[in-house]
């Protein structure tokens, strides 16, 4: 599905191609990928290959909501500045979403998390609004990555039907292209904050990742052959891959034998070809 943000004059498109149905087991083989062109025009693709239905549903949250972080009895609390669309995960938790100010957030498995244990009174949120504090709070990924770096609550996994905690690390980007991606390893906050991190998958942590990529681009394989199974490693060269060959300056087309910039048209298009081709079928 494609949501072009009405918000603002910058194209802002949260594209979600949610809800396929892979084997019984469960499966995480999620990938993000944040399309810049050459005139600014940003897309965020997503697809969401999970290994069971997750009931999701379409929410449009308006500013001025009184929140918490479903955490308990030291759950923090807020109330929301910007209004949000969002895709609800088992209609229990924010999933994906944009705001009224073009940010996105994707939440992605990642098994290697450690949230680590809150002190005596400190300030909790669970992993299920841990992505919407951030849609209510921020217009811009720098203010996030501002607030979040304080570190003022805990992170709480939750717990899943199968009985396995939902371990995930957080995506955010904005209206700039900027991007971060936020880690708990160890109990310790990581932050991966620039314009460079334009491609997330699964395990293992983000920066060896980078350090998978580093080594194929070195090897010289990305220009003579790409990784291709469904592991996340592989998922993320071959994505990085594509990503940095696909089209990024307006093409003219003739419409009705007039020429318009058809462009903002095409790039969706693309983006969601790029998605389709590193999903698990």
């Amino acid at each position: 599905m494609l949501i072009t943000n009405l918000y603002r004059n910058i194209l802002i498109i949260f594209i979600v191609t949610i809800l396929i149905l892979l084997a019984p087991q469960l499966t995480e083989a999620c990938t993000r990928a944040l399309y810049i062109s050459k005139d600014n025009t940003v897309i965020v693709g997503r697809s969401m290959d999970w290994g069971e239905d997750m009931a999701s549903n379409m929410w449009a949250l308006p500013r001025g909501m009184k929140r918490d972080g479903r955490g308990g009895r030291n759950t923090l609390s807020w109330e929301s500045k910007y209004g949000s669309l969002i895709v609800s995960a088992y209609d229990i938790g924010t999933a994906e979403g944009m705001n009224e100010k073009g940010l996105v957030v994707n939440e992605l498995a990642l098994v290697e998390s450690n949230y680590g244990q809150p002190m005596d009174g400190e300030k909790v949120i669970s992993l299920s609004t841990w992505p919407q504090y951030v849609l209510d709070n921020f217009a811009t990924v720098a203010e996030a990555v501002a607030d979040l770096r304080q570190e003022n609550f805990r992170v709480q996994t939750i717990v899943l039907g199968t009985g396995r905690p939902a371990n995930m690390h957080l995506v955010i980007s904005d209206a700039t292209g900027d991007s971060a991606v936020f880690e708990y390893v160890d109990g310790k906050l990581v932050i991966h904050h620039g314009k460079q991190y334009k491609v997330v998958t699964n395990s293992p942590t983000y920066d060896k990742q980078l350090a998978i990529m580093e080594y194929w681009k070195d090897a010289g394989g990305i220009s003579k052959s790409l990784p291709g199974t469904s592991r996340a490693a592989d998922r993320f060269v071959r994505t990085s891959f594509l990503l940095d060959i696909l089209p990024n300056e307006v093409s003219p087309t003739y419409i009705n034998g007039t020429p318009e910039k058809s462009f903002k048209f095409q790039a969706p298009m693309a983006v969601l070809s790029l998605m389709r081709s590193v999903g698990t079928p």
